[in-house]
């Protein structure tokens, strides 16, 4: 997904509106793709102003960091695809699904079919999502396009995710999720490097990382970006491995991925926060991260509903591998 990043330089005098200011730019400043006000109200899905979202109606002055995520070629249909499914559980409201790893969740920019949201239009047996290039990206314009989507996973993150059948659940649901004490969210990960303290609390800020925009770190001192907070124990270990159980009181881009490097025990398999395991056996692993439970309240339900994923065999060959190779410890 293209990504834009630049500071408005110290002498600008002007005090003008953001989308005019970026059509002003030069098409150098887009990798040579001219960007209009037309072409930004419409494609652009996130914009920061020194790290805040913005609208591209805010007031731009000397010194602001603009920060701009956006979509080109959106089809004009999100078809349903008939792709294996592993339902975990299903009634008239909800769907919950236990996601293979290497499925986006919804289309977006080099993910436009293939994804969850075309398998479960299939599995629902509902028409193709008719796209408007020309509308401005909106709440309810990515709704449209992610339908019964309530969060997501990493593409190459296994487990658990719940998704809507239909508009009121999915209120529903969004406001269970605005409450993070209303649900649980329990993950497993194998992790490069043993923690200095078993069991504890990650409160950070995430924020884009400033030397390379596409990824995310963790700051703490600052108000920047977005509050992120991580539970972790780790209850075994293997050499220079571990074995843990996270949960997440927050749902940010990346999070757990971030917080693990954070603690200096990046996830296994990470191409992109991960160390580099050349020489190991497990050089080639994939991301070792799975969303193993999730515990929710469903519509008309007094009581938590308790969904869970069953390790995944790359967990387990991994896990066979390390026993194997270091025994099992603490």
């Amino acid at each position: 997904m293209p990504f834009f990043s630049a500071r408005i330089p110290a002498d600008f005098s002007g005090n003008t509106r953001l989308d005019k200011y970026i059509a002003s730019l030069p098409a150098s400043a887009f990798d040579g793709t001219s960007m209009n006000r037309s072409k930004l109200k419409s494609g652009a899905t996130e914009i920061l102003l020194n790290g805040k979202v913005a609208k591209v109606s805010a007031k731009v002055k000397a010194g602001d960091q603009i920060d701009i995520q956006w979509e080109e070629n959106i089809p004009e249909d999100i078809e349903p695809e008939n792709i294996p499914l592993e339902i975990i559980y299903e009634d008239e409201n909800v769907c919950v699904v236990n996601k293979r790893q290497g499925m986006v969740t919804h289309p977006a920019a080099g993910n436009w079919n293939g994804t969850l949201v075309n398998a479960l239009l299939y599995h629902w047996g509902r028409n193709a999502i008719h796209q408007d290039s020309s509308e401005e990206v909106t709440a309810e314009v990515l709704a449209k396009r992610r339908p019964g989507i309530i969060h997501r996973l990493d593409k190459d993150t296994s487990g658990v995710i719940i998704t809507a059948k239909n508009r009121g659940t999915e209120e529903f649901l969004h406001e269970e999720f605005l409450h993070h004490n209303r649900i649980t969210k329990e993950y497993i990960a194998i992790c490069c490097g043993r923690p200095k303290v078993l069991e504890g609390k990650i409160e950070t800020q995430i924020i884009r990382d400033p030397r390379d925009r596409k990824r995310y770190k963790a700051a703490v001192g600052t108000q920047e970006g977005k509050r992120a907070v991580t539970l972790y124990k780790c209850f075994a270990t293997y050499g220079p491995f571990s074995l843990m159980r996270i949960r997440i009181k927050t749902g940010r881009t990346h999070q757990i991925r971030v917080h693990m490097k954070f603690l200096g025990c990046p996830v296994m398999g990470d191409p992109i926060y991960g160390n580099f395991l050349k020489g190991s056996p497990f050089q080639s692993a994939s991301l070792m991260l799975h969303a193993y439970l999730l515990k929710i309240r469903l519509p008309g339900q007094k009581e938590r509903a308790v969904f869970k994923a069953p390790v995944p065999l790359r967990f387990k060959k991994v896990l066979r591998t390390l026993h194997e190779k270091y025994g099992n410890f603490l």
